[in-house]
């Protein structure tokens, strides 16, 4: 099948190149659609989100683009909402503001709810494991509670177009606090698919994970995939590529996990419609 990807970061928010570079590789690999998804804005201090003065410029350049590539390849306009209660904008004042083409919803700075201090969950190890004991005083399960329920709650009340890598909360995890078959994070977990169902969200089967070799599995893992598939609820693949060379990092790998599964179709974006695509 020929490939997209609707999760893409550049220099305007984490990526490592300009729009462009990324397009030029999307056509060269011979894909049908890209999107681009920077990081929305937050009001406080990150190395990850985009500037609320770069916006208008970002939303100008991907339009810039459309129009040149327009004959080569399906160009989208989006951003993977950062969902924290109380700090993040509401998403569809972003959606309207900027015509998005559609959204990513997603949790990276899950919130203690009882002293609002933010947990970290991605990038380097040490953000992670301090967090936890900073933050939750090495309580594993409230911890990973806290994130699964803001995800939970982040579906229910921005209703993203896409449920961004649901369970990243695991990215650092590698063993050393809990096991993803225990029960109580299986219910932890399912409470997510559930808001998604509710939500009418399309879940993420999000590669980067593993090529990055920081998770052994998908984001979401093989037991969720099931219960996934089990509910009927839709999934795209996107590889949250942050470099033009991983627009389609595992791909292959991933439609041979999702079709041993019981998969036979993931979602495609045609511009006006999400459409059913046969892998």
């Amino acid at each position: 099948m020929k490939y997209f990807n609707y999760h893409t970061h550049t220099l305007y928010c984490d990526g490592r190149a300009a729009p462009e570079a990324y397009i030029k590789e999307a056509i060269r690999k011979g894909m049908t659609a890209l999107g681009f998804s920077s990081h929305s804005p937050l009001p406080l201090d990150n190395n990850f989100s985009i500037k609320e003065n770069k916006i208008d410029e970002y939303k100008a350049e991907i339009s810039r683009l459309q129009e040149i590539y327009k004959d080569k390849i399906k160009i989208f306009l989006a951003l993977e909402f950062d969902y924290i209660p109380g700090i993040s904008d509401n998403l569809s004042i972003l959606k309207n503001r900027l015509d998005l083409d559609y959204t990513i919803g997603s949790v990276h700075l899950a919130k203690n709810k009882e002293t609002g201090e933010l947990w970290f969950i991605d990038g380097a190890e040490i953000n992670y494991t301090q967090g936890l004991s900073h933050i939750f005083q090495n309580d594993i399960r409230l911890a990973v509670q806290s994130y699964f329920e803001q995800v939970a709650e982040m579906l229910i009340s921005q209703k993203p177009t896409i449920a961004g890598h649901i369970d990243k909360v695991k990215m650092n995890n590698k063993g050393k606090y809990f096991s993803e078959e225990e029960a109580w994070y299986k219910n932890l977990s399912k409470k997510v698919l559930e808001a998604a169902v509710k939500s009418g969200s399309i879940i993420e089967v999000n590669t980067r994970g593993i090529y990055k070799k920081r998770c052994d599995s998908l984001y979401p893992g093989i037991a969720l995939l099931k219960e996934i598939y089990k509910m009927n609820i839709p999934v795209t693949i996107s590889s949250d590529a942050h470099d033009p060379s991983e627009l389609i990092s595992y791909f292959p790998e991933t439609i041979s996990i999702l079709k041993d599964i019981g998969f036979k179709k993931i979602k495609y974006f045609s511009g006006t419609e999400w459409e059913d695509r046969e892998i």
